[in-house]
């Protein structure tokens, strides 16, 4: 997606050997045209495909989540990180390892949000080594729902979080996919579109 990946390289921020910070438009403030433009791209992507729900975790998730489902027509759910006092009954959980937090989370969804009549597209903002993507995918799973597939807004090629996707049978599709970073710069692969 060419107006993500112009983004990436004037607003994104190389951090070290494999993180990128895009905190100026995704994971802290949020561009909402940006984020339609997403939204849009994946839905027409899926449209075909019977989604009933897009699935996301909290928090950086839930705005490419919304606008996707929006487009779509279907209910979004996120994943929480901590379980609160009304989340008292049916409670589907996994646990998922932060690699930008480097802690691990119990993420949970009320089960009457996903059933086996489900046919669900996750959503995330980041593809690195496939925690996230993984735990939700154990969720709907837990549910009796089908997994459609996963669609990330920007993957790090290097790690291997696609790779554990796609070994279990899930299709990705993600609209920036790094391949490096060199020189903190990021170095683009081709994209799924």
């Amino acid at each position: 997606m060419e107006s993500l990946e112009a983004r990436i390289l004037k607003d994104g921020y190389v951090l070290g050997e494999n993180i990128l910070k895009v905190d100026s438009f995704l994971t802290h403030q949020v561009d909402l045209h940006l984020m339609k433009e997403i939204g849009d791209v994946f839905a027409k992507k899926f449209r075909d495909a019977g989604i009933t729900k897009v699935v996301t975790i909290e928090a950086s998730g839930i705005a490419p989540a919304l606008y996707t489902a929006d487009a779509l027509g279907v209910p979004m759910i996120f994943a929480k990180k901590s379980k609160n006092i009304t989340m008292n009954e049916g409670i589907l959980t996994a646990e998922v390892f932060s690699f930008t937090k480097q802690v691990t989370n119990t993420v949970s969804i009320a089960s009457k949000y996903l059933s086996e009549k489900d046919k669900v597209l996750i959503v995330d903002d980041f593809l690195a080594n496939g925690q996230a993507a993984k735990g939700l995918v154990e969720i709907v799973e837990q549910a009796g729902a089908k997994v459609e597939a996963v669609g990330i807004v920007i993957e790090k090629s290097f790690q291997e979080g696609r790779g554990l996707l796609e070994e279990a049978g899930i299709p990705v599709f993600s609209l920036a996919r790094l391949e490096r970073f060199e020189n903190g710069k990021v170095v683009f692969k081709e994209a799924d579109l």
